[in-house]
């Protein structure tokens, strides 16, 4: 688990599977989802989420952070199966990074209003995330993916904090660099077998200092999606350190009809 402690600009993340509602908040009126639900990416886990989460749930949204095994697609998209079940009414299902492709086949449950994708890969049919990294840029987060001695998938620790987190302090950077949950070969390689975002409803936060998902990439999965867009001005860890940001936006999605 991450446990990390921002200080002064930044927060806590606390690792935690469930953030309720306020009890003394009331849903902005007219939402048509009150259900959110946070998919994080690889190399992390939902604590990710955390910054994010509070500001949804402080405001009266039932926020479900999953906590996506890493072992193969098929068991990242169970999981969030798995959370998606559990909510009672209309939700908005958020991916990062790997995330989004988990949301690509995952999002095609009945209870999913909406989609947002932050920094996050958009397949089609039949790609898989390993295809995505071969046919993009190869940018510096890209090209610091190794396999470890069982071939699982990490960043090198050297390069994470500027590749991924650069606008993160670097004694958080270093210390997520060094608290890496690997990615397994099987989900890298694995393809998807469904779209979602061609029948709900999409957003798409992209962040315009991305070492690891070039921005021009991001705007082109925006592009063919027709997501709705919003560009922040951060790296790859911007749901932490644009965390508002990143809430208005999918809070904008729970008020999508």
């Amino acid at each position: 688990m991450l446990n990390i402690l921002l200080s002064a600009a930044t927060v806590l993340l606390a690792g935690t599977a469930w953030v309720g509602p306020a009890h003394s908040a009331e849903l902005p009126k007219g939402a048509a989802a009150h259900n959110i639900v946070l998919v994080h990416g690889a190399f992390v886990d939902q604590t990710s989420w955390q910054p994010v989460a509070d500001i949804l749930s402080k405001k009266g949204y039932n926020v479900t952070l999953v906590e996506n095994p890493l072992t193969s697609l098929a068991a990242d998209v169970d999981a969030t199966k798995q959370a998606l079940a559990k909510q009672d009414g209309r939700t908005v299902l958020v991916g990062h990074s790997w995330g989004g492709v988990v949301i690509t086949q995952a999002g095609n449950d009945p209870k999913v209003s909406a989609l947002v994708y932050v920094s996050a890969f958009a397949p089609e049919v039949g790609q898989s995330l390993a295809l995505l990294a071969k046919d993009g840029p190869q940018t510096e987060g890209v090209k610091a993916i190794h396999p470890d001695a069982k071939g699982n998938l990490y960043i090198d620790p050297k390069l994470f904090p500027s590749a991924v987190a650069a606008d993160l302090p670097p004694e958080i950077a270093e210390h997520l660099a060094n608290s890496q949950l690997p990615l397994s070969l099987a989900a890298f390689e694995a393809p998807v077998s469904i779209a979602a975002w061609r029948d709900k409803p999409t957003f798409y936060v992209i962040t315009t200092k991305d070492k690891v998902i070039a921005p021009e990439v991001q705007k082109l999965f925006a592009a063919r999606m027709k997501a709705q867009t919003t560009e922040v001005a951060g790296s790859h860890a911007s749901l932490v350190v644009h965390a508002k940001e990143v809430a208005e936006v999918i809070e904008k999605a729970a008020l999508a009809k």
